[in-house]
Order: C-alpha cells, then sequence, then structure tokens
C-alpha cells in the first residue's frame, strides 16, 4: 500500500461485517491506515489486521473516473 493510492479492498469491522469498499490511501501508521472511503463518501480509519484483501484499481490513461 502507497500513499494516495486507490486500491479495493475487503473489510472486517469490529463486529464482524464484512464490506468491499473501493478507498484512495492518505495516511499509513503502524496499525492502521487513513483512506478517503468511496462507499462511505467520508475519510475513514482503518485497522490493517481487520484487511482480508486488497488490490491495486489500475486505471487506464483514456478511463474517467
Amino acid at each position: 500500500m502507497n500513499r494516495n493510492q486507490l486500491v479495493t479492498m475487503m473489510y472486517m469491522s469490529k463486529t464482524g461485517e464484512i464490506t468491499k469498499r473501493q478507498v484512495k490511501i492518505l495516511d499509513i501508521k503502524d496499525e492502521s491506515f487513513k483512506a478517503y472511503c468511496y462507499v462511505k463518501r467520508a475519510q475513514r480509519t482503518f485497522k490493517i489486521e481487520q484487511v482480508l484483501a486488497i488490490v491495486p484499481v489500475i486505471r487506464r490513461e483514456n478511463e474517467i473516473i
């Protein structure tokens, strides 16, 4: 994971709910990272240990998001 990277991730909340989210990573700490979540349309903090899978989003040059 890199700062300003756009990724899709599977995440398990502290209540055990599993969600798929697309986020832009803003800052990474030892045990967590801050990201803009496009599902919630807000900045969120995620615990790294609760990330189940993460895949970078590959954009084509002519693609508009």
